[in-house]
């Protein structure tokens, strides 16, 4: 297990500056994204390959460690009735193995559509349809992470995404 002194994830919008690291917990990959410390500023940090759930989860424990993460969000996808389908629950399996390899907290967030979001986010600002070539999930992991940090702060994040 990795050894993190647990940060009360309130005190974080109280003043104290730490990062939040974000996940888009895939079937094959698993995205990453890292605030800033002052929690305004969603980055992409890393695409690591699925390998199993406990060596997925010590390599993300390991990177939040690195990155000085006082909370970890694991986007979480739910089906029409609002129960997480099967993809939701494989990545609250993936938090509870998370759990067991670090004392930072973890959170889980409501990540629908935020592949096609990241997607849509990198063609309005002009990215040439080679460089979009790929996966998209650490900027998925930057959309789940804006999204928590927006409405942690109050902002509106209903906007549409035509």
């Amino acid at each position: 297990m990795v050894e993190a002194a647990a940060i009360d994830p309130v005190q974080y919008f109280c003043g104290v500056e730490v990062r939040i690291l974000a996940i888009d917990h895939g079937e094959k990959r698993i995205g990453i994204a890292l605030s800033d410390s002052t929690g305004t500023i969603a980055n992409p940090l890393k695409v690591i390959q699925h390998v199993s759930r406990l060596v997925d989860a010590a390599q993300v424990a390991e990177l939040a460690i690195q990155n000085e993460a006082g909370l970890i969000i694991i986007g979480q996808s739910f089906d029409e009735e609002g129960s997480p389908n099967l993809a939701g629950r494989r990545a609250a399996r993936f938090a509870d193995e998370l759990k067991n390899q670090t004392g930072i907290p973890i959170e889980m967030w409501d990540e629908s559509f935020s592949t096609q979001i990241a997607r849509h986010a990198r063609i309005e600002l002009g990215v040439t349809r080679k460089k979009r070539a790929g996966h998209q999930d650490a900027f998925a992991a930057v959309v789940i992470l804006q999204s928590y940090l927006e409405e942690k702060r109050g902002l509106d994040t209903t906007a549409v995404v035509e």
